[in-house]
């Protein structure tokens, strides 16, 4: 199965809670958004929206239906995959303080509010912009995003490079070109102001960071080392180094409690820790920042994968338990 792309391929992304569709959405340096249907072996359809080159997709954890995109003009949208543009362009200029109190259980009729077409469900506010706009029978209707002021709104001073949503689908977490981090509100599409720690991040190319399951933590790559902040206060709470070139992603194994980390050194590192476990992260408990002179507790094992993916070069794939210092290597 080949799907022939326009340009250079960012991201693509599936859906982790579908059941309706079998689609596979693909950023790449052209402005259209491509949801490329495995089960068919074609394209499904098109979303236009992003003035230049889209960097990350996200599917949003509550609903099947609607997609996230970062692009290189600045812009995260929201799209329902039923529809042809986005419903809502997150704006960095729109805030709200504080953090909205996790749902605990959802009505029958919250969760057919997740279905509805459009996004309705993200807000009220939102709901009562979704008006007719249609004077004649030679006029279409259109979404919000596409015809309001809105849709020149920007989320970060830059390329979108990454985007998560968190497992309870509430918050989406962003990265941009300008070295910063953003947390937003999924349902008002508000900029959380939560203020993180200086970063340096990686402004040519997209970054792929992760969440841990209880969203106390978000791994972040940046440059050499993946920092680990917390959710809500901003502050660096772990640095890993143990990689001799950029870190382009990391992914959280929730059930093993594992972090796994992969860069330009041709290197996947595999992190455990009891700092990792969410058992550890509960309450008002702190964690304590990464020490440069911690040891390495173990090496578990190490092997070369010879003639990988291409034939002609060769990665070396290192497990390693426990924090790890860059010092350790020496």
């Amino acid at each position: 199965m080949n799907f022939k792309m326009p340009g250079k391929v960012y991201k693509t992304a599936m859906s982790p809670i579908a059941t309706s569709h079998m689609l596979i959405a693909s950023g790449t340096e052209d402005v259209q958004v491509r949801l490329c249907d495995i089960a068919s072996g074609a394209f499904a359809h098109t979303l236009s929206g992003h003035r230049d080159g889209v960097m990350a997709v996200e599917w949003s954890t509550s609903s099947e239906w609607i997609l996230m995109t970062g692009g290189c003009d600045g812009a995260i949208r929201y799209w329902d995959i039923r529809r042809a543009g986005c419903f809502l362009v997150l704006d960095q200029a729109k805030s709200q303080l504080g953090r909205r109190q996790p749902l605990l259980e959802r009505s029958v009729a919250e969760k057919a509010a997740i279905s509805k077409p459009m996004g309705q469900n993200f807000s009220a506010k939102n709901r009562g912009e979704q008006k007719k706009v249609s004077s004649g029978n030679s006029k279409q209707r259109r979404h919000p995003g596409m015809m309001s002021s809105q849709d020149h709104a920007t989320a970060h001073y830059g390329a979108v490079t990454g985007l998560k949503a968190t497992e309870d689908g509430m918050y989406l977490l962003s990265a941009g070109s300008d070295s910063r981090l953003r947390l937003w509100d999924i349902e008002s599409g508000c900029n959380t102001l939560v203020n993180f720690e200086t970063v340096r991040l990686q402004n040519s190319k997209g970054i792929q960071f992760t969440v841990a399951q209880d969203s106390s933590l978000v791994f972040v790559p940046c440059m050499t080392s993946v920092k680990a902040f917390d959710l809500w206060s901003g502050k660096t709470s772990l640095t890993f180094r143990a990689h001799y070139d950029n870190v382009n992603s990391c992914w959280f194994n929730a059930q093993d409690q594992e972090l796994y980390t992969g860069g330009n050194d041709r290197q996947i590192l595999v992190w455990s820790s009891s700092e990792l476990c969410s058992d550890d992260l509960s309450g008002d408990s702190e964690l304590q920042p990464y020490q440069p002179n911690l040891s390495l507790i173990e090496l578990k094992y190490q092997m070369r994968l010879s003639d990988f993916v291409c034939g002609k070069c060769s990665a070396s794939v290192v497990c390693i338990i426990g924090v790890v210092g860059y010092d350790a290597w020496q």
